[in-house]
């Protein structure tokens, strides 16, 4: 892929929507952690323990895109992200365990140390929509990062008045995986001689996680309409 070409830059749009698609829980970490700081200290425990995250994020997808030209790691890395794409959409996300910090400097570790364990994710989707090209992901990262920082709040409410945007983000990263799945050099000759059977399986990837989140999603909301409806008795 030449740099700055026309498929450089769908790419690098590609890389920024994952990573906001995938950021909500990473907002959600940061506000939890900060949020028994003073407002003033506030702005900098996040700063600080963003802009630590970021250079680790970088560290690990770059690792992850060289570690995804070692045979048969391409269609793993693919298979793991089709779980991701689907949990997009069947997550409702427990965020209990992470613990609020008073101070600026434990506040700043906690984000790093969150972030990190919660960002596999991230990485994984990043370093396939990248296809292996560094600068794309280190250029997708820094773009797309502060604007998880600073618009993070505006984008959940856009992920809950708008439905369809995680449906929108979960096909693009089923779409991501099933394309390394099919580009995993020991299967590449066989997909490249039957093209029809490559976008067939791309479509059952997209589909498959489509409607498994969607029926998990439908079961999640009939289990708390019964909860509601039939509140436990003690």
């Amino acid at each position: 892929m030449e740099l700055f070409s026309a498929a450089f830059f769908l790419s690098l749009i590609n890389i920024v929507f994952i990573d906001l698609i995938l950021a909500g829980d990473n907002a959600i970490v940061i506000g939890m952690a900060a949020r028994k700081l003073p407002r003033t200290v506030q702005k900098k425990a996040i700063i600080y323990g963003t802009g630590g995250a970021v250079i680790l994020r970088i560290a690990a997808t770059l690792i992850v895109v060289w570690l995804l030209g070692i045979p048969w790691l391409l269609a793993a890395g693919g298979l793991m992200l089709i779980f991701i794409a689907y949990k997009v959409l069947a997550d409702e996300g427990d965020h209990d365990s992470i613990e609020a910090k008073d101070k600026l400097w434990p506040a700043v570790r906690t984000i790093v140390i969150a972030d990190a364990a919660m960002g596999l994710d991230n990485v994984i989707a990043v370093a396939g929509a990248s296809q292996r090209h560094m600068v794309l992901v280190a250029i997708g990262l820094l773009i797309s990062v502060p604007i998880v920082v600073w618009g993070s709040t505006l984008f959940i409410k856009l992920l809950e008045k708008f439905p369809w945007i995680a449906y929108l983000g979960a096909a693009v990263l089923a779409y991501t995986a099933a394309k390394m799945i099919t580009e995993e050099p020991r299967f590449l000759a066989f997909f490249e001689d039957n093209p029809g059977l490559r976008y067939g399986l791309i479509a059952v990837v997209i589909c498959g996680v489509l409607l498994a989140g969607f029926l998990k999603k439908r079961r999640q909301q009939k289990e708390k309409d019964n909860a509601s409806t039939h509140p436990a008795t003690r």
